[in-house]
């Protein structure tokens, strides 16, 4: 198991790439924030499976743009040393992890009229997630786009889990013709069906135990898809009310974009099923992939 190079500085980064852009090998990319687990081990593979021979990129940054005042940045867990050893265990090349500095040289100062240039993400931002952490994907899209142009990677590997930065991630890289491969990558999850995330290791027994209504949520859902998307929702709700110990933020579901689907959507309509909930202090996510119904369907 040979251990990746790390890298800290835009300089060092741009050396150990010149031998594949020299080349034409092809780059894979995979952006995360550290503390990682399975499910980054995943992405992982699917880069190495797209980029071949060439070199696989994890970049480790804690981005703290992308966290709004009164949020877990200073309590995101950093453990270098054991995702370094899961970069090894999965063939990562090379490993970026630099400082606020390197990344943000001006500092990172959200300001409109003082601060940097940052990635505006449209309306889709202001949905879901951005209900409730308005700032939070121009934070996002912002530091994707500078590992974009640091990497300048053929592929990039993301998570489903965070399906909404997924498809933003999408919009971008076409918007702004970056000229990337954007690749989602199916959600891991723990044997009870919980979606694996750094933030699960916050839960307590109890709250860990009350975390497994946000998948049974997702599954009721589905479960109830074929017979339209009222009873999809109605099934997901009743499921979140015997489910104690969970604060819902926000169920929904949305076209595999996330756009909006019309009251009665035809039969046959793929779409995503969303939610985002409290347990303790900590938030989760997840999300599932269905197919809708219609009501009609049940009696035959």
């Amino acid at each position: 198991m040979t251990r990746p190079q790390v890298l800290t500085t835009r300089a060092a980064l741009q050396e150990a790439l010149a031998p594949a852009r020299r080349s034409g090998a092809k780059v894979a990319l995979v952006p995360t924030m550290g503390a990682l687990h399975a499910g980054h081990a995943s992405l992982l593979r699917e880069a190495r499976a797209r980029a071949g021979a060439g070199p696989v990129v994890v970049s480790v940054f804690v981005n703290p743009l992308q966290f709004a005042p009164g949020e877990d940045l200073d309590r995101y867990p950093r453990t270098l040393e054991a995702d370094l050893e899961v970069c090894a265990a999965e063939g990562a090349d090379l490993v970026f992890a630099p400082s606020v500095a390197e990344v943000y040289p001006g500092g990172p100062d959200p300001d409109p009229v003082t601060g940097m240039t940052t990635v505006v993400p449209g309306p889709l931002a202001e949905r879901l997630e951005g209900r409730t952490r308005p700032t939070h994907f121009r934070g996002v899209l912002t530091v994707v786009a500078k590992l974009l142009g640091l990497v300048r990677p053929d592929v990039a590997v993301f998570g489903e889990k965070d399906y909404q930065q997924l498809v933003l991630v999408r919009r971008m890289v076409l918007d702004l013709c970056l000229g990337v491969d954007v690749v989602g990558a199916p959600t891991v999850r723990e044997p009870d069906g919980l979606a694996l995330s750094s933030r699960n290791r916050f839960l307590d027994a109890e709250q860990r135990e009350a975390a497994t209504a946000l998948p049974r949520t997702l599954h009721a859902a589905v479960g109830e898809a074929p017979y339209g998307l009222r009873a999809a929702l109605d099934a997901a709700r009743a499921e979140l009310r015997a489910s104690p110990g969970v604060d819902l933020d926000y169920l929904e579901i949305a076209g595999p974009d996330l756009e909006p689907l019309p009251e009665d959507p035809a039969a046959g309509t793929p779409c995503r099923v969303l939610i985002a909930a409290r347990v303790g202090s900590t938030r989760l996510i997840d999300n599932l992939p269905a197919v809708l119904g219609t009501p009609s369907e049940r009696s035959g």
